[in-house]
Parts: structure tokens; C-alpha cells; sequence
């Protein structure tokens, strides 16, 4: 398909590609709802934060200190409470969720958006690779302290990636969670990804029967702050493709508004989305039992 074709075609949710978070939030009344949304103060997580709010949420809006989300909420119209949380810090996101349950709201959706991306030398914390740290166990932390927050149909809303096909052939590299053992930037990032969508399949099944889900998401291809870590070529060739080849970030930020407030959505959980559509995902994406061993060991 061409990219023109791509760009107009629509699935069967009624949205696609070309969609933004405006497009597939028209219509909705969303004054009474509460959302939090991790990695508010730049690209996807901004606009995020900005049409949930628009559409009348009250939004936590989380970034790495409260100053740095604190500017970002000073943008936007709405009703938003700036919050820190740094995701490779334990104790940044448990002060998070402590803040969080001393304002005594429910939470509608918990939207799982911060990450980092393809660092190009080995970084830990705590003794763990840094990628899988900060996307996947900060997060982790995060939700399951958050859970006895969420509303009687609450939804998690972990945002994956396509890049969780790059994931090292078993997956989950148990014996080298720490990186030691041999580190490629990308391969780790791939299982970072892969597991945020374990994460969200297992607490989908842990949420069975209860009304809340979880569902994982690939947000596209976008030249976000989340090209920071990559050479200055890599750079400068997304700069150059991002305006043929690339979604804007209203575009990338669709798919999680859509599956964090649509009704259509209220029931479906354990799903991945792409284009604001169910989408395939890999075969190690549905392993229960790697789902269950990275659980455990989370």
C-alpha cells in the first residue's frame, strides 16, 4: 500500500493510520473521568495529556520531577495536577502512587506512555538494564501499587511497541537481566517492549471477571524526544523522513487515546492495538507462562 493509501485507510474501529487524538476523541464527554498519564512533558504524553484534558479529564500528568510536568500542565487548558515520577526510581514512583492515593480518586485509565529508547552503551539501575528498568518495572511499580485506584472499569493502557519483535529469540533474557552478559541497544530495547505487552496480557488475565482491563499498543513510527539516545545520522534521517514517512505526534498519540476513553472499548482487554485497530503481535507476546515467569520475577 502506498503511503497516501495508508494515510486514508481506516479499519474496522472507523479509525486508522492518519487519525489523531482529536479525531478519535470527538464527541466524547470525559468531565467526569480521572486519568493518569506517565511522560506528560514532551511528545506523546503531552498531546495525550492535552486532548484528554480538552475532552474535560482531570489529569495527573506525570514527568520525571514535578517542575518539568509542572511547565508542561502550564500549556494546557483543563483540569491538570502536575506529579513526579521518575521511572528508575523506586521511590520517585511510590511517592507517585502515595500522592495519587492521598487525593482519594479513582482512576477511569492509567496510561503507561514514558519510555527511553535504544541507549547506545549499557546503563543499570539497581543492577538491571536501564531500558528494561525504566519501560518496564518502573511502570510495573507503578500500576500494581495504583491498582486498588483504578475505577469499578478502570483501564491500564501500557503503550508496547512493534520493536518488541526484536527481542532476543527466548524473549526475556532471564539469566542477563542485568545487561553483563551481553548488550545490544536495540535487541534491549525490543525486550523492554515486549515486556510491556507481557505485562499487559498477564494483569488483563489477573483482571478477569472484575470490569477493568489492560491493553498493550504500538503508537507508530514518530521522531519524538524519544530519538534522543540515537547517533546524530539516525537523527538527522528521521528528521529528514518524518514528513513522508513518519506519524505526527497527533497521529501517534491516537491509538492511547482511543483505547483509554472509547466506550466501544469498555469490555476488550488483553488486546494489541495499532492504528486504533486490533493488530497482530508476536508469538512470544502470547506465551502465558513467559508472561507469568516475567510477572513473578518483576
Amino acid at each position: 500500500m502506498s503511503f497516501l493509501g495508508k494515510l486514508a485507510s481506516k479499519g474496522p474501529s472507523g479509525f486508522g493510520y492518519g487519525s489523531t487524538a482529536e479525531d478519535v476523541t470527538a464527541g466524547l464527554d470525559l468531565s467526569r473521568k480521572t486519568v493518569l498519564v506517565t511522560g506528560c512533558n514532551s511528545g506523546l504524553g503531552l498531546e495525550t495529556v492535552r486532548v484528554l484534558a480538552m475532552r474535560g479529564a482531570r489529569v495527573f500528568a506525570a514527568a520525571r520531577t514535578e517542575a518539568k510536568a509542572r511547565a508542561a500542565c502550564t500549556e494546557l487548558e483543563g483540569k491538570t495536577v502536575p506529579i513526579a515520577c521518575e521511572l528508575s526510581e523506586p521511590a520517585s514512583v511510590r511517592a507517585c502512587i502515595q500522592a495519587v492515593q492521598r487525593d482519594g480518586a479513582k482512576l477511569d485509565a492509567l496510561i503507561c506512555n514514558a519510555g527511553i529508547m535504544a541507549l547506545p552503551e549499557l546503563e543499570q539501575v539497581l543492577g538491571y538494564e536501564k531500558q528494561l528498568f525504566t519501560n518496564h518495572i518502573g511502570h510495573f511499580i507503578l500500576v500494581t501499587g495504583l491498582l486498588d485506584r483504578l475505577a469499578p472499569a478502570g483501564r491500564v493502557v501500557v503503550v508496547s511497541s512493534a520493536a518488541h519483535r526484536r527481542a532476543p529469540h527466548e524473549g526475556i533474557e532471564f539469566d542477563n537481566l542485568s545487561g553483563e552478559k551481553g548488550y545490544q541497544p536495540w535487541q534491549a530495547y525490543g525486550q523492554s517492549k515486549l515486556a510491556n505487552l507481557l505485562f499487559a496480557k498477564e494483569l488483563a488475565r489477573r483482571l478477569s471477571g472484575t470490569g477493568k482491563t489492560a491493553n498493550a499498543l504500538h503508537p507508530g513510527v514518530i521522531a519524538t524526544n524519544l530519538v534522543r539516545n540515537m547517533n546524530v545520522a539516525m537523527r538527522a534521517m528521521l528528521k529528514t523522513a518524518a514528513p513522508l514517512a513518519l506519524k505526527s505526534i497527533p497521529e501517534g498519540a491516537a491509538t492511547q487515546c482511543w483505547v483509554a476513553t472509547h466506550p466501544k472499548l469498555a469490555e476488550v482487554s488483553g488486546e494489541y492495538f495499532a492504528d486504533c485497530n486490533v493488530a497482530p503481535s508476536s508469538r512470544l507476546s502470547h506465551d502465558v507462562l513467559l508472561a507469568r515467569r516475567l510477572w513473578e520475577e518483576s
